[in-house]
């Protein structure tokens, strides 16, 4: 397959992102109105940029209305030095600027397998590779459950790929069908039907419950009210008849529900028992900062969920957020000491007398406090 690195379709304007994600001193480099030889610096990778910085950067010089800084931008990108390859893991960088770095790496094994590891990446990026990519690589991409559920082509395209080894497109399918998936122009998972639930299974298929396209119809002005902050709370009735077209529905569909569906879906969603279907939930790109919010200060939400959002790092520059992870005795000691040096003295404060919180954040709380004091009590005297 031909790595020659191709700049955006719309390379004169109409980049999906904005500088903001770049230190105030180093936009100037992206800024299509500076002067071409600072942009030229960026799209060389001379500036001196954090990985994850740097991609970013490199992505939006492809829009550059320079040619010739939008070829080097690419070329840079294609053969991207390694110094900066740790940002292909970053979760934190824009899904974008990974699925076009996946278009470019494919063809690099680690790196594809970075960026095929990032839950970020977009699965319309992954479906895309799934088609011709190795064996090792298929291997990763198909053992994503949630991206499999996710994405109906990831199948269809690794049941093509003649690299994937049979044994592994038997195991997708067999997940599939098990997760209530039909796909009935894939053979592959016709015969799995057929392996999980006998012959009978292909002559009278049972009922697959509702789908998520018929509920998000059905609920579709709720749906489209919940961009404006004013809107009503969804009737509890209509909640009621969605909680019970929830419950019927396969695990397939309750994770393109948890991904496209409104906050009433999410909200019933994020309690189900099947972790896939809250990791969905969480990893939708409608979620609010509300709902995390909610979810950080749950005691019971699932383990993966709570880990998701505290290595968020948009989320956790939330000062409401990181409190309320805070006052979660599921955070994990570690998290919670780093989060500590963050805080004001009398949410410090707070802390250290809550009796939610674990002995251990406790007590480095009052420890905390005893030092920030102990200069005070020496002026004093």
């Amino acid at each position: 397959m031909s790595t020659v690195p191709q700049t955006s379709p719309t390379a004169a304007g109409g980049c999906p992102l904005t500088a903001d994600f770049l230190p105030p001193n180093m936009r100037k480099h992206v800024d299509p109105a500076a002067p071409a030889p600072l942009r030229m610096m960026a799209a060389k990778a001379l500036v001196p940029l954090a990985p994850a910085d740097m991609l970013g950067a490199l992505f939006m010089l492809t829009f550059d209305p320079d040619a010739g800084i939008r070829e080097t931008a690419a070329k840079t990108a294609a053969a991207l030095p390694d110094r900066f390859s740790a940002g292909l893991r970053d979760e934190n960088v824009p899904a974008p600027v990974l699925g076009w770095f996946l278009s470019l790496l494919r063809s690099r094994d680690a790196l594809a397998e970075m960026l095929v590891l990032n839950s970020t990446t977009p699965d319309e990026a992954v479906a895309e590779v799934s088609r011709d990519c190795g064996p090792k690589l298929a291997e990763l991409i198909g053992q994503n459950q949630l991206r499999v559920l996710r994405h109906e082509n990831i199948i269809r395209n690794l049941c093509t790929n003649p690299n994937a080894s049979p044994a592994l497109i038997d195991n997708v399918c067999d997940f599939a069908v098990r997760s209530g998936m039909a796909l009935a122009d894939v053979p592959q998972m016709q015969a799995a039907r057929v392996r999980i639930l006998g012959p009978q299974a292909v002559a009278a298929p049972p009922d697959p419950g509702p789908t998520a396209e018929e509920i998000l119809k059905e609920f579709a002005e709720d749906v489209a009210q919940e961009k404006e902050e004013a809107a009503a709370p969804m009737p509890e009735a209509k909640k009621l008849s969605l909680t019970q077209r929830i419950m019927k529905m396969s695990i397939a569909q309750k994770i393109k529900l948890a991904t496209l569906g409104n906050k009433e879906a999410r909200g019933l969603l994020i309690r189900d028992s099947n972790k896939l279907v809250c990791t969905a939930v969480i990893r939708s790109p409608r979620i609010t900062d509300g709902e995390v919010l909610s979810c950080a200060g749950n005691k019971a939400i699932n383990e993966e969920v709570l880990r998701i959002i505290y290595n968020h790092r948009e989320w956790t520059k939330n000062y409401k957020i990181k409190i309320t992870l805070l006052k979660n005795p599921r955070l994990p000691l570690s998290v919670g000491m780093k989060f500590l040096n963050t805080l004001r003295d009398n949410d410090l404060k707070e802390l250290s007398r809550d009796k939610n919180v674990p002995s251990g954040l406790q007590g480095m709380a009052k420890k905390m406090l005893a030092k920030k004091e102990e200069p005070k009590k020496s002026d004093d005297k």
